[in-house]
């Protein structure tokens, strides 16, 4: 499972942040006592700010905006300070909304598209997203779907507080750091008693397992680990996504359940970039990336 673990090339640092603590978690859920639309006015009026505070992510999501949309000038200026500003907004209910029940999380989406496909999956799932909206509201909200239990993969913390404090397992899902021994088998294990493996497919590994796919006509990496898993528990890979609309409502979407033969992992990987580069180039302030994916992993 080279993509899940692998050997590891020069680890990648460029999305980790020194502001990525538990206490920016918690003084976020101190504003959930505060009505839902004053918060996100607030939530977003912060972000808008943030490019002062963080000049080197302001450039990577300036160059990104760029490839993505050609903006240039006041438009481009006026699309960056977006995506801060739309990211403070899904921050602030991933801390103060998303680990409450999923019938919570119900009265902030407005449509679920594509999720009757689940139900015609008997066996088990990879379900892979990005870091598009709101992506940890819909694991949730299609974990308590499929009434399967839900293994999510998930970088570990710089700080160890952070993992404990803000990943909260029920409701069916269990969060899985990457380093974990053995994780590429137990995950095998799990999608083979008909679970759902859920990953992020958007942020390379840095390990031999990632794979250059054209992203937006340039090369960029992409991990192939999910790809090689659902080739071997002989599984389909699922793309949602979940994005806040005009009204502050989210908006889930599963897409086609991509079909992972012998050999074809690499085709596999593509269709997912494919799908991926959709979404994006709709929803380009809601792509909350803030590293340049297209420039070197060693930095």
């Amino acid at each position: 499972m080279s993509g899940l673990t692998g050997t590891a090339l020069p680890s990648p640092r460029w999305h980790f942040h020194s502001y990525n603590r538990a206490l920016l978690y918690r003084i976020a859920e101190a504003t959930s006592v505060v009505p839902r639309r004053a918060r996100l006015a607030v939530a977003r009026g912060l972000g808008r700010l943030a490019p002062r505070f963080a000049p080197t992510e302001h450039a990577a999501v300036r160059r990104a905006l760029q490839i993505i949309t050609g903006a240039s000038g006041a438009r481009l200026a006026r699309l960056s300070a977006e995506v801060f500003g739309n990211f403070a907004m899904c921050f602030s209910d991933l801390v103060s909304t998303n680990r409450g029940p999923v019938e919570r999380l119900l009265d902030h989406v407005d449509s679920v598209s594509g999720a009757e496909q689940l139900d015609g999956l008997s066996g088990g799932i990879i379900s892979i997203t990005a870091h598009v909206g709101n992506w940890e509201l819909a694991g949730r909200l299609l974990a308590g779907r499929s009434a399967r239990r839900t293994h999510v993969v998930v970088a570990p913390d710089d700080d160890p507080d952070l993992g404990r404090w803000v990943r909260r397992d029920g409701d069916g899902v269990r969060f899985v750091a990457r380093r974990q021994p053995a994780i590429g088998i137990e995950l095998l294990a799990a999608l083979r008693r008909g679970e759902v493996v859920a990953v992020q497919g958007d942020r390379a590994l840095g390990t031999r397992g990632d794979l250059m796919v054209p992203f937006f006509g340039r090369p960029a990496p992409f991990p192939l680990g999910p790809f090689v898993l659902a080739r071997a528990a002989r599984v389909p890979v699922v793309p949602a996504f979940c994005v806040l609309d005009g009204a502050h409502r989210y908006r889930v979407h599963v897409a086609k359940p991509i079909v992972v033969d012998r050999g074809d992992e690499e085709a596999a990987a593509g269709a997912w970039v494919g799908a991926l580069e959709d979404v994006v180039r709709e929803h380009p302030t809601q792509w909350f990336n803030f590293f340049d994916v297209w420039g070197p992993l060693d930095r």
